[in-house]
């Protein structure tokens, strides 16, 4: 560690009041490490909220600097990618089946009835083989746009599950946030690794698909094809499981929308069938695998760049949800 990093992550520790010039380089680093690995480092402060009546600003620097939860009623607004988080509640970091990962990204909250239904799920992980859940991205603390990474995770309702088993220990804060989470496609694109890929694996997958609540599960298409090997006689719960592009290293979890919570739009009605025919042979195609690399353009200078997501793109009642102390 620097002196320069070690003088700003110092300075971010809640209560320090130290006179760094007296401190060595080595206690600076040594103080810094202990505080990471005990998970009392907070996370880089964000600059101020922007303007959100600038209908230039996107909407991701606005909720992406909300870090505590609107004390509102508990509702989810809006569509999976296109809304917000109301009354949202923080996953605990640590369970007897859980733990959360990428804590400085601040994004374990949720609507009340996914983080219930996740420390349930991960209660039954032990019953099928699987120690118990290592809970990536849920969403941010009052949902909308991120700032980084996800479309969706807007409305308290996804979460993403590492394919990786939980230790039989806890994990520092460092590795939670160091740590790769495990890739189980084979390097063909065409199945799973079968060496990292268990039974296991697919067990807590099709645990989460039985549970009413659960509207999707989203995978790898290599994944969705290990899944459909099943022998179940009752292959209802493959229905929910849907191939997606990535989720090679986690499954995503996306809940149906709660009840009494009107502003909530569902999603489309599962196609009938398993998924497991035609229509996931369309997603090992080479055009599909291995595509070709889109062509450089010839000038960009002139081109507009694409437009964010502004407040004016999402349900008028996120306003409420962004401005509420």
């Amino acid at each position: 560690m620097t002196v320069t990093n070690a003088r700003r992550a110092l300075a971010r520790l809640p209560g320090w009041r130290i006179a760094l010039s007296g401190l060595t380089i080595a206690a600076i680093a040594t103080s810094v490490a202990t505080a990471q690995d005990k998970g009392t480092l907070e996370p880089k402060p964000l600059p101020p909220l922007a303007n959100p009546d600038d209908p230039k600003t996107p909407a991701k620097e606005l909720f992406g600097r909300r870090t505590t939860a609107a004390p509102l009623q508990a509702r989810s607004i809006g569509f999976y990618a296109k809304g917000c988080l109301a009354g949202a509640v923080a996953m605990p970091i640590n369970g007897k089946t859980w733990q959360v990962m990428r804590l400085s990204r601040n994004r374990n909250w949720g609507h009340p009835d996914l983080v219930s239904f996740l420390e349930q799920l991960s209660q039954k992980a032990p019953k099928v083989g699987w120690r118990g859940l290592l809970v990536g991205d849920i969403s941010q603390a009052r949902g909308g746009p991120m700032l980084t990474g996800h479309a969706s995770h807007q409305v308290g309702l996804d979460a993403d599950i590492w394919l990786t088993p939980m230790p039989d220990r806890e994990l520092t804060r460092r590795e939670r946030e160091e740590m790769s989470a495990t890739m189980v496609v084979a390097k063909s694109r065409k199945d799973v690794d079968p060496d990292v890929w268990t039974p296991a694996h697919a067990a807590i997958i099709k645990t989460a698909a039985e549970d009413p609540k659960v509207e999707r599960i989203f995978v790898n298409a290599a994944i969705k094809k290990a899944l459909c090997r099943s022998t179940d006689t009752d292959r209802n719960w493959l229905r929910k499981v849907r191939p997606m592009w990535g989720h090679d290293y986690h499954f995503h979890i996306r809940m149906s929308c709660p009840a009494g919570n009107p502003d909530c739009r569902p999603q489309d009605a599962v196609p009938p069938g398993d998924g497991c025919g035609k229509e996931l042979d369309w997603w090992f195609r080479d055009a599909i695998i291995k595509p070709k690399p889109a062509p450089k353009p010839k000038d960009t200078k002139d081109q507009p760049k694409p437009r964010g997501m502004t407040m004016a793109d999402l349900p008028a009642a996120c306003r409420q949800v962004l401005l509420a102390p």
